[in-house]
């Protein structure tokens, strides 16, 4: 955490970038961080009906987008994997956890499905299809994950144990309209339950984005080849979604530099700028883009500046930002919202400690991914 010794209280609150108001399409936000949560929330039971390939209900990552009618400050709560559901059903601990990191007309990104009224903002639910990225276990009827390609993917679990995915089915060309018709239906539905708009995933080496990226993308129909049809079905199911729910209603989050989940490109700044660009189509609420990483000695390999000038609509970023690099992004204007993960996570009162520029809780990375509905989860103790 920086160690400026400046306090910031009251009025002069608003001299800090991330506490400053922001006006995002007919959202206007209290704040300038956004609570994300990459930390998906997968469930805790070992079975279920529900299938896996499209997971876009109770076993999203939801996007809780606590947009309020006027953002106060620009921090906003990632989407983060925390496992504390059952049976895919979110439990009453997910309750107290949100409300915890609410505040008025703040902005959180969370897990699917409404946690409760007492979180004051609008919600946003994020919809993820997994592709490739999970096994035979998790599909109906133990059928192969689908994907555009037949690579398989083998990566380290996030306990550390090697875990090998079933190698996936290609889909085939006519196929592809149906999953597009199953995001668009799951907008649908997410309005119809309450939410007040949807994130896509297009992130994290996950179906959308193993279409974008060439290294997994060795498609030769409309679907692959060059970076215009490798595009494609990721803004077909934008166009979808905007057109049954309203593009003011959608928002997106993309990795173009990050090689998650096996799923790299080898131009990934072209490929950046040419979504950027092609979101303006749309006319989108927001684009969400994870930062590049960072070269030993803290030079940066990438940029996402080229999106951010590119990009009409509201630009929110995310990846490692404690408050100075948060305030300095939004200084700068390389961003005009700031996502936080794990500092969230770790400090549920953050946009007070971050007025009051106050030491932070650490985050224990040992209980991220585990069920304990209170350990790590809801137990990180307030600022007093």
């Amino acid at each position: 955490m920086e160690k400026d010794s400046t306090s910031a209280v009251g009025a002069d609150a608003l001299a800090i970038p991330l506490l400053t108001p922001y006006q995002m399409g007919k959202f206007h936000l209290s704040h300038r961080y956004v609570v994300y949560c990459p930390f998906c929330r997968t469930p805790s039971s070992e079975s279920s009906d529900m299938d896996a390939t499209l997971v876009l209900s109770l076993r999203t990552i939801w996007v809780l987008l606590l947009f309020g009618c006027w953002v106060c400050v620009r921090i906003v709560l990632a989407p983060l994997t925390r496992q504390r559901s059952y049976g895919y059903v979110p439990q009453p601990h997910a309750i107290l956890y949100y409300s915890q990191r609410t505040t008025k007309g703040g902005l959180l990104i969370a897990e699917a499905t409404a946690v409760s009224d007492t979180a004051q903002g609008i919600f946003f639910c994020q919809l993820w299809h997994v592709g490739r990225v999970s096994n035979a276990g998790f599909q109906p009827h133990g059928q192969a994950p689908i994907s555009c390609t037949d690579k398989p993917l083998i990566r380290r679990s996030n306990g550390g144990d090697v875990n090998r995915f079933t190698p996936p089915r290609r889909l085939k060309t006519e196929e592809i309209p149906q999953i597009v018709n199953d995001f668009r239906i799951a907008a649908k539905n997410a309005i119809e339950a309450g939410f007040d708009g949807v994130e896509i995933h297009g992130a994290h080496g996950f179906l959308i984005e193993q279409f974008m990226k060439d290294q997994v993308n060795d498609r030769t129909d409309q679907y692959g080849g060059s970076q215009e049809n490798r595009c494609r079905f990721g803004l077909e199911i934008v166009e979808a979604i905007s057109n049954e729910i309203g593009a003011d209603r959608v928002g997106i989050r993309l990795s173009p530099f990050a090689p998650y989940n096996q799923c790299s490109d080898s131009k990934p700044e072209a490929l950046g700028l040419y979504m950027a660009e092609s979101l303006n189509r749309y006319g989108i609420a927001y684009c969400h883009v994870v930062e590049p990483g960072q070269k030993t000695g803290g030079e940066q390999l990438l940029s996402v500046l080229p999106m951010r000038k590119a990009f009409n609509g509201s630009f929110m970023t995310s990846g490692g930002f404690d408050r100075e690099g948060g305030n300095r992004a939004l200084a700068e204007n390389r961003a005009d919202l700031v996502a936080y993960g794990r500092w969230f996570l770790a400090n549920p009162d953050l946009p007070r400690r971050f007025e009051l520029n106050v030491p932070l809780n650490q985050y224990d990375t040992s209980t991220f991914y585990t069920p304990d509905p209170v350990i790590g989860y809801t137990d990180y103790p307030f600022f007093v």
